[in-house]
């Protein structure tokens, strides 16, 4: 797993140590390139929630292309590591939080702040990328108002939602990987 790098932006290039062991499944360069493709300009000053951090790798993108706050949760202390070394490897610490929390948990919880972006990609197959989304639909102040929520699973694990407050607008397909976007409805 060498592979994982930075894409673009302040950072561009930057290799970014893996977690060790297997408890952790980096994005491929591929569907990051083509999420923040999706994602575009509004990446710049927007705050960005990266839940299941693992590398933190997708939100160190974010900062990399010009977010201005980034707060990265993972429950694994070895992920935790990973993620400070890689934040200061990248010269992206400065303005990033990183918390060793359970994400569900702290969804349950009041938010702290709204976030534009909310990036979900917990372990597969274990049916919490939907609770998470179940979370954040009962908790919606976590998502700014015309902030975004992407889930990151596996298109086995697809399934329709009863959400009130959350919308999916878009979803795209690569491999056996499906990236799912949500917003505030109406």
């Amino acid at each position: 797993m060498s592979g994982i790098r930075v894409i673009a932006g302040t950072a561009r290039g930057r290799r970014l140590q893996p977690v060790p062991g297997d408890s952790t499944r980096p994005i491929t360069d591929r569907v990051k390139e083509n999420l923040f493709n999706i994602i575009g300009v509004h990446i710049v000053r927007s705050s960005f929630l990266d839940l299941f951090a693992g590398t933190g790798g997708v939100g160190i993108e974010a900062l990399s292309r010009g977010a201005a706050y980034g707060r990265f949760l993972d429950l694994d202390r070895r992920a935790v590591r990973v993620i400070q070394q890689n934040l200061q490897t990248t010269g992206l610490g400065e303005n990033a939080e990183v918390l060793q929390r359970d994400a569900l948990s702290v969804l349950q919880s009041e938010p702290d702040r709204p976030y534009d972006f909310i990036f979900i990609a917990p372990p597969q197959y274990r049916g919490m990328s939907a609770e998470s989304l179940r979370l954040l639909d009962a908790r919606p102040g976590w998502l700014a108002e015309d902030g975004w929520a992407i889930a990151q699973i596996d298109p086995k694990e697809d399934q329709d939602l009863a959400l009130e407050n959350l919308e999916i607008f878009d979803q795209r397909k690569y491999g056996n990987t499906k990236l799912l976007f949500f917003r505030l409805k109406d």
